[in-house]
């Protein structure tokens, strides 16, 4: 049987991994890649960049706080533009608003392969599982983003403002915002992500007849217009929501009915923020009358 030697001292650090915290945003994880390589500490098999908002502080685990720099954020972007392009910094930014659990770790050995190998289109190396993990993530985020340009559904309220709630599975808001923005410059609208609890929102009149307005963030909402937006319908939104329901319903055809088509296309989860959706206390409107 193998003896430990009695006098040899085992540090904690050397069992546990390497953790380097950011913010939550893009500089955040910018600056801590900057932290990694102005340290050395690129080479660290063990080293693991997560979300200060996703990390569980262990009684073992060392882990270290980096504080957003917009200076040093820069010099990692402008750097990262070189390796990657235009489609390549797409890439890390999508796979970014995934907020997966160990995302900004892959993003990290991303970053660490193309400055390994700089005449490589590193992108196009599926080979490379932290590649093939985020090209994943990508599509899965293009999806939703996809969907959620498909799937709003605004309500017109007693401000004229035309309001709508989501909640995505990844933070696509930043994604979707100049979809609406070119499409209703018409128009005051916001989107409200609920899981996220912050939204966008666009002011028609700073618009020009050449030029739509800047999108707006918007953080804090009364959480009773959240649960109930019907309290704030204006009286165009309750006789809009009834001609769409009583459309909606005389379109489908009976015989034709294909529920799991149906989920496979509009998945469940996206149903309850939909008008088509819901039925109202008044639904003599959506008997068929044909």
């Amino acid at each position: 049987m193998l003896e430990l030697a009695p006098n040899t001292a085992y540090s904690v650090g050397q069992l546990t991994p390497s953790i380097v915290l950011y913010e939550p945003s893009f500089e955040g994880w910018l600056s801590a890649v900057f932290y990694v390589y102005a340290n050395k500490l690129q080479d660290d098999a063990a080293l693991r960049l997560i979300a200060q908002d996703c990390y569980v502080p262990s009684l073992i685990a060392q882990a270290t706080s980096v504080v957003p720099n917009e200076e040093n954020a820069e010099r990692v972007l402008v750097k990262l533009n070189q390796l990657l392009g235009r489609s390549g910094m797409r890439n890390l930014l999508w796979g970014f608003l995934s907020e997966k659990d160990d995302i900004g770790t892959t993003l990290f050995q991303v970053v660490k392969y193309a400055i390994g190998y700089p005449s490589r289109h590193v992108m196009q190396d599926l080979g490379n599982l932290n590649i093939l993990e985020l090209v994943q993530t990508v599509k899965s985020v293009g999806r939703e983003k996809h969907r959620m340009e498909a799937f709003v559904r605004f309500e017109h309220t007693t401000s004229d403002i035309y309001f709508a709630r989501v909640e995505p599975d990844f933070n696509v808001l930043p994604l979707i915002g100049e979809h609406f923005r070119q499409r209703y410059q018409d128009q005051h609208w916001a989107i409200y992500d609920l899981a996220r609890g912050y939204g966008i929102y666009y002011d028609k009149s700073q618009s020009t007849p050449s030029n739509p307005a800047e999108l707006q963030t918007i953080t804090e909402l009364d959480d009773a217009v959240l649960r109930n937006p019907a309290s704030i319908h204006s009286e165009d939104e309750q006789r809009y929501q009834k001609f769409w329901q009583g459309y909606f319903t005389n379109v489908n055809i009976k015989e034709r009915k294909n529920p799991r088509l149906h989920r496979q296309y509009l998945p469940q989860r996206y149903w309850k923020y939909l008008s088509e959706k819901q039925i109202l206390p008044n639904a003599e409107h959506l008997q068929k009358r044909r």
